[in-house]
């Protein structure tokens, strides 16, 4: 089988500058080419695992970001307001009428443009997410609850029983400043629901007796930070669990979270808890082990070939949608800036787009929801600049 290299890689200290792709495997890291293999020289470029988002809700990213004008003791409220003050506004009409599967295709556009290989959608498994030309991996083997207010106790208890032990079990816990969401923990807790698989989504109001105990059942905390900041004026105190493998990091949708998997990132350093090689764990080998993804989310022979490529020097924290050069899934290439692209797309197959000012290359297959003629208002920054006849 026809392979893959690339050369001249930075894949991080002491390790060496080659990786080899066959199908949709890692075939070997320091190794030389194969004959016929294709060769890229990335010239000291950052090659790095393929990110992964640990909380999205991607029919939700149409949506334009509310200015709420004010601060939420708890989830319960928020939801409220949005649904009191917000959703009859116009814009938001506009986007409920576009087709929820085209919102879906659009959110995975998100995550793809952002470098991310994998996302996890705290909602419902709809069929176009596990599509061929879908844009980025959905995960696909997990259970969830939405929260303890919205589902009810009985619900919750039984999706969690449902769960099988090897997946995932998400929901969203203890979300906000009070009491009340203080008390979510202990909550499920009682009804048997924290346990190994568990992964509590925002996690605000854990102090640190709930975060021993959260650590104690060897469950996972998902950190959204900017989504906390933005309703609560707080967010979760994550330093001892992510120093523990604890912690993984979600972007949430854009009706409260920032824009992109890179936006939140920027976000979590600059609140100055955590240093750059923990943060990037976050949204690697942290957040596939809590997902219980044992082929992603760090680059070794066998694993999955979802790889991203930053420009040589540039930490993770400080890079922008723009400044990704290349995003591989699967061993199939996405996207990636025109140099790159014209080595590994034949022009039939990709189309051009300009990104934040910058030009990319998207592979065909993901081309539909560009096709949409809600593209424009959905996905400010990016424009279409043609495809190949």
């Amino acid at each position: 089988m026809r392979g893959l290299t690339f050369v001249n890689a930075d894949m991080g200290p002491r390790l060496p500058s080659t990786l080899r792709i066959e199908g949709s495997r890692i075939a070997s890291i320091g190794a030389q080419a194969v004959p016929r293999d294709r060769v890229v020289d990335l010239d000291g470029d950052r090659l790095l695992p393929g990110l992964i988002n640990a909380h999205d809700h991607l029919q939700l990213n149409s949506f334009p970001t509310p200015h709420y004008g004010r601060k939420y003791r708890n989830a319960g409220e928020w939801i409220a307001d949005l649904n009191s003050r917000f959703l009859n506004e116009s814009a938001f009409v506009a986007c409920k009428a576009i087709p929820r599967d085209a919102r879906l295709l659009h959110g995975g556009i998100k995550n793809l443009l952002s470098g991310v290989t994998t996302v996890v959608h705290h909602d419902p498994l709809y069929p176009v997410l596990t599509s061929t030309g879908y844009p980025t991996q959905v995960l696909d083997r997990y259970g969830w609850s939405h929260s303890l207010e919205i589902d009810g106790p009985q619900k919750v208890q039984a999706a969690h029983r449902h769960t099988p032990a090897g997946w995932p079990w998400i929901i969203h816990a203890a979300e906000g400043v009070d009491a009340p969401a203080a008390a979510e923990l202990d909550r499920l807790d009682a009804l048997g629901c924290l346990g190994p698989n568990t992964l509590l989504v925002h996690g605000v109001a854990l102090d640190r007796n709930g975060r021993a105990k959260v650590e104690r059942a060897a469950a996972g905390l998902v950190w959204c930070p900017s989504s906390n900041l933005r309703l609560f004026d707080a967010t979760a105190e994550v330093t001892d669990l992510a120093h523990r493998g604890r912690v993984a990091l979600g972007t949430d949708s854009r009706l409260s979270g920032a824009r992109d998997l890179l936006d939140e990132l920027r976000v979590a350093a600059e609140l100055g808890v955590l240093d750059e090689p923990l943060l990037q764990s976050l949204v690697t080998d942290s957040s596939a082990r809590l997902l219980r993804l044992t082929d992603r989310g760090a680059l070794r022979p066998g694993a999955r070939a979802d790889l991203v490529v930053f420009p040589a020097n540039t930490p993770l924290t400080q890079a922008a949608r723009k400044d990704v050069r290349l995003v591989v899934s699967g061993g199939s290439v996405r996207c990636g800036d025109p140099d790159y692209a014209s080595q590994l797309m034949a022009e039939s197959r990709s189309v051009a787009v300009r990104v934040d000012g910058r030009n990319k290359c998207i592979a065909s297959e993901v081309d539909v929801v560009m096709s949409d003629p809600h593209w424009a208002c959905l996905e400010p920054g990016v424009e279409v600049l043609g495809r190949a006849a």
